[in-house]
């Protein structure tokens, strides 16, 4: 197994550093403090390239493999993005694009595609509804078809760039009899009759990305906007959420752990007390080591996910593992840096308090830490039953 970072991958990483520390960083705090979402921010990112990365070039895209989208995730919030900023980029290019990338047919891609690559055209998932989050299988909203269109109706809840996207990928039941045979993709375009964004909701952490209810009132929608066969839902959720989605937002959750770690370093040399700067405590020393630690664990199963898919080796036991572990072992390095800041570590001034509030998303959404758990033991005794003699 190999997947080291070639020269050009760390050329591409020390680029996308740079760019976010001088271009994405000065704007964070703002928007930050507001709550709301930074146009400028996400322009720039455009221009830049983030949003191409892991498209096909016939699309607009960079063709740069998971690896690379990885590596220039964890580049750019290490520089200082948020963690609201990456989320959008998440649910627009993972949850969004990747699916009409992987599943759609020719004439969506190109409709679709150009916009999600340049980020001109913002994209979100709709996914979780009032009673179905990590349990996908009991999604309410329907879609029925009736002539050349499909009506939808239901509600979905906590969407990530709800109130601000041009386009959505939805998953609603089209056979209610088929279980999770009976679950369709749609692409929604944020103009279609019969849908409205809801309550707009406010978040502890990631700020400066928007989430709201999405409301689907005899929503029509083409049938040439169905996103594969029918009842292709649940592979859309697979090839996103358990797989694509835990590799490369997992990539921010890491650039966001090594930006505390750098961030604490730092002030552990620069504050002194007793006499001598706080860096030549042991207490101090331990817990630096502990983050560094958690950091390097956490980038050698986010690494292995990236290098299986670009490798096309399935990794959904891996991708549940890495989350699992990244999304915990990142409470405990956020918590350590607010400690090692002492009370300007509370202080919303200083980026370690604002990752700490951002952090803790991960053992929550794309699948709380408890249903990871149960999917990975239901996995494992599986694998171990069909082996057994």
């Amino acid at each position: 197994m190999e997947f080291s970072i070639n020269e050009e991958q760390q050329a591409f990483m020390k680029s996308v550093f740079n760019f976010s520390k001088n271009e994405i960083y000065p704007l964070m705090e703002e928007f930050e403090k507001k709550g709301e979402f930074c146009w400028e921010a996400w322009k720039k990112m455009g221009e830049f390239g983030m949003m191409a990365l892991p498209f096909p070039e016939e699309y607009g895209g960079a063709n740069a493999g998971v690896l690379t989208t990885c590596l220039g995730m964890e580049a750019l919030t290490r520089g200082g993005a948020s963690g609201g900023l990456t989320l959008s980029w998440g649910a627009h290019t993972i949850l969004c694009g990747v699916p009409i990338w992987l599943i759609g047919n020719e004439e969506q891609k190109k409709k679709y595609l150009p916009g999600i690559a340049s980020g001109e055209k913002l994209g979100g998932f709709g996914l979780t509804e009032p009673n179905a989050g990590s349990d996908a299988a009991s999604v309410q909203t329907t879609a029925v078809k009736k002539g050349d269109k499909y009506i939808l109706n239901g509600t979905k809840m906590f969407i990530t760039n709800g109130p601000i996207a041009s386009q959505f990928v939805v998953i609603a039941v089209t056979d209610k009899k088929a279980g999770h045979f009976g679950i369709s993709a749609f692409i929604v375009d944020a103009d279609a009759p019969g849908f409205s964004i809801g309550k707009e909701l406010d978040k502890m952490g990631n700020r400066t990305s928007t989430t709201s209810e999405l409301i689907f009132e005899d929503c029509e929608v083409p049938a040439a906007n169905l996103l594969g066969p029918e009842g292709m839902g649940f592979v859309v959720v697979g090839k996103t959420i358990l797989e694509y989605e835990r590799s490369c937002l997992l990539a921010a959750g890491l650039g966001g752990m090594e930006n505390t770690l750098d961030e604490s370093i730092k002030y552990a040399k620069e504050r002194v007390q007793f006499n001598r700067p706080i860096a030549q405590f042991q207490a101090i020393q331990e817990k630096i080591a502990n983050m560094k630690i958690a950091v390097e664990g956490a980038r050698m199963a986010l690494y292995r996910v990236a290098w299986m898919k670009d490798n096309n080796i399935p990794a959904m036991l891996e991708a549940c593992l890495a989350k699992l572990f990244m999304s915990e072992v990142g409470l405990k390095v956020a918590d350590d840096g607010v400690q090692i800041h002492g009370g300007y570590g509370y202080m919303r001034e200083y980026p370690v308090e604002r990752h700490y509030r951002d952090v803790k998303l991960g053992t929550i959404g794309a699948g709380t830490s408890e249903v990871q758990r149960q999917v990975i033991g239901k996995m494992l005794l599986k694998t171990k039953k069909k082996g057994a003699k």
